[in-house]
């Protein structure tokens, strides 16, 4: 991992896996299987090597996750209320300065993510940075400062559960990805799931040949 000033007591990395997956008949998303791997562990093979800690929020299956030997917290709040209540419980439980935020359901997950969104932190004295792509924000991708939590916590007491609305609450930048065109595709449906899992095939054999 690269070293940065910003980090003082590390970087903890938060995998969302916390929803209910309505569009995938409310299956488990971390734990869809691809090409005989859980999702979930196509994200943790990703950011390992940019993180110090790693978190896993879930709502269900916990004994599954708990096998991956990282923490594994429960929405702060309950009724799967969205990602944001994900990210405020991650940022709650960790003891980092930095909490790292990526869905459980985009298996291409860069290897430049933390790196990025942690230099313009830095360079745009922000508490948040967030990725975008060509088109959007993506804006469970994001770095968060800990020291926002009084903040998000307020917020959410307050009926907030929108995660750009509370984004503009801070001092805020937006990092470019559009050089990563596959960083957030992402398992919404079943036809998702195939799509994917035929990408990961193509890769694998352009590998070996």
């Amino acid at each position: 991992m690269t070293e940065s000033a910003n980090r003082k007591q590390g970087l903890t990395a938060v995998i969302l896996a916390g929803g209910m997956a309505r569009r995938m008949d409310g299956q488990d998303k971390g734990l869809i299987e691809l090409n005989g791997r859980p999702l979930i562990e196509y994200i943790i093979d990703a950011l390992q090597p940019q993180v110090d800690h790693i978190v896993i929020s879930a709502n269900r299956n916990l004994h599954e996750y708990r096998r991956y030997s990282y923490p594994v917290v429960t929405d702060i709040i309950s009724g799967y209320l969205g990602p944001l209540v994900g990210m405020a419980s991650g940022l709650k439980t960790c003891d980092s300065d930095l909490i790292l935020t990526v869905p459980c359901d985009s298996p291409f997950v860069p290897p430049v993510l933390a790196n990025r969104l942690d230099t313009a932190m830095i360079d745009n004295h922000v508490d948040i940075t967030v990725a975008r792509d060509n088109e959007r924000i993506q804006p469970v991708f994001a770095m968060i400062r800990r020291s926002t939590l009084p903040g998000l916590l307020a917020y959410l007491d307050n009926g907030g559960r929108k995660i750009e609305t509370w984004y503009t609450e801070h001092p805020m930048a937006l990092v470019d990805f559009s050089d990563w065109p596959d960083a957030f595709i992402n398992i919404n449906t079943p036809e998702d799931k195939i799509a994917v899992e035929q990408k990961i095939t193509e890769e694998l054999q352009a590998r070996v040949q």
